[in-house]
């Protein structure tokens, strides 16, 4: 057993599908050998709400309300290497669909017009996060230190980020071993 303290690792879930955290998932066994390297001190494995002080701090998703906002701002202050974790992330890409419509009109569709929502009202209570006027990716809100892209990135592309990071080397992307479904 090493002496060398474990890396603190800790992930958080903005706007978007969730489909970098479920390729995150996908590392299977190399999150077996991973655990000997680091400490994840909030991530999809722990469910951990609070970040705690890290050293590399993973987001997927873009900023998308007032909550994303927060959890964001967090991060940057908490973790001393922020990384960017897919194109959510880098972009906006999917969630921010929504910025070629009104804010009010998806609002009303989204609470007014449909049938599955029982009150047909927008919402307008405290521990429902305000919607920003249009979602952007993190790096319009914090300083991000390294990114891993695709849509989703795969478990390789993810592992090899990793590596580089904990190793304390900047990842070099190439057609290789990048992918986008």
């Amino acid at each position: 057993m090493s002496d060398k303290p474990k890396i603190k690792v800790a992930t958080a879930w903005l706007g978007g599908c969730s489909g970098c955290h479920m390729s995150f998932l996908d590392l299977d066994e190399r999150l077996i050998d991973l655990a000997g390297l680091v400490e994840f001190t909030a991530s999809p494995i722990t469910d951990v709400k609070e970040i705690p002080e890290v050293d590399v701090g993973i987001v997927e998703g873009a900023v998308c309300n007032e909550d994303n906002e927060r959890v964001l701002g967090t991060m940057r202050a908490r973790c001393k290497v922020l990384v960017a974790l897919g194109d959510c992330a880098l972009t906006g890409n999917i969630p921010a669909l929504r910025n070629r419509q009104k804010l009010a009109d998806v609002l009303e569709r989204g609470y007014v017009e449909t049938e599955s929502t029982q009150a047909g009202e927008i919402p307008n209570a405290p521990e429902v996060p305000k919607l920003l006027g249009t979602v952007r990716p993190i790096q319009e809100f914090v300083k991000v230190d390294a990114h891993i892209p695709g849509c989703p990135p795969d478990a390789d592309a993810i592992w090899y980020a990793l590596t580089e990071l904990l190793a304390g080397r900047q990842p070099k992307w190439t057609p290789v071993n990048m992918r986008y479904d």
